[in-house]
């Protein structure tokens, strides 16, 4: 979905990340900075390790930077209240992982309820909308499955039905085809891009796949600490 001329999102500023361990110090964000503007479907390339996934935690308020602010519909993310933080977590963005982190002794549909039972929606609801989000991306007839028994690729849009529940703004999906073949992988993407088509739900998306990143009409690469913008995604 074309964003030109749009307000942000979101927009991360100068963030800056470091871990100790003893007397070691790994700064792992020097200062990245980066917007996503509604419905848009933006990539974060870089090699494993780089710091991606830390970026993520940031901007989903997962974890706190050290320096830098992150600004959500105007807004700073960091001045907000604990309780303000866990509402923005539960009802603004919602998260896909590599590893699909599905409760192995629920269903898919009991899986894709669980954020909407966590907002303390009632049942009856939760289940219509995990029914609902679950037809949306193609597994409707697997709803009683449980991940044992379905592929990874199923798996993965149990998660995405999840993350899709509590009808976000913002997905952020950290290498969420990292587990999958590259033809699901090509599914799982064009997933995304259609559901950003349909519901305008923006997508910030990690990868260290060129090939999938240049979907994106536009990418940014974290490279030392630092995000830099590549636009339309070329060699």
């Amino acid at each position: 979905m074309s964003s030109a001329g749009q307000e942000p999102l979101l927009e991360a500023e100068d963030l800056e990340k470091e871990y100790r361990t003893g007397p070691e110090v790994l700064r792992v964000l020097r200062g990245a900075s980066l917007t996503v503007r509604h419905g848009e479907f933006v990539t974060l390339a870089g090699a494993s390790g780089v710091g991606k996934s830390t970026l993520l935690h940031l901007l989903g308020a997962l974890d706190r930077p050290d320096g830098g602010r992150v600004r959500f519909k105007g807004a700073e993310l960091f001045t907000r209240s604990e309780p303000e933080l866990v509402r923005y977590r539960r009802q603004d963005v919602g998260f896909v992982f590599q590893f699909y982190n599905l409760l192995g002794e629920l269903t898919a549909l009991e899986n894709a309820m669980i954020p909407a039972l966590i907002a303390r929606r009632p049942t009856h609801e939760a289940r219509a909308l995990a029914q609902a989000a679950l037809a949306e991306v193609g597994l409707a007839d697997r709803a009683r499955h449980r991940p044992g028994e379905l592929s990874g690729g199923e798996q993965q849009r149990v998660a995405i039905a999840r993350a899709l529940i509590n009808k976000p703004s913002l997905i952020l999906a950290d290498e969420p085809t990292g587990n999958l073949d590259p033809k699901t992988s090509e599914v799982i993407y064009d997933l995304f891009l259609r559901l950003g088509a349909e519901r305008g739900v923006a997508f910030l998306v990690a990868t260290h796949n060129p090939d999938l990143a240049r979907k994106a009409e536009r990418g940014y690469r974290l490279v030392e600490g630092r995000a830099r913008e590549i636009g339309a995604w070329r060699d």
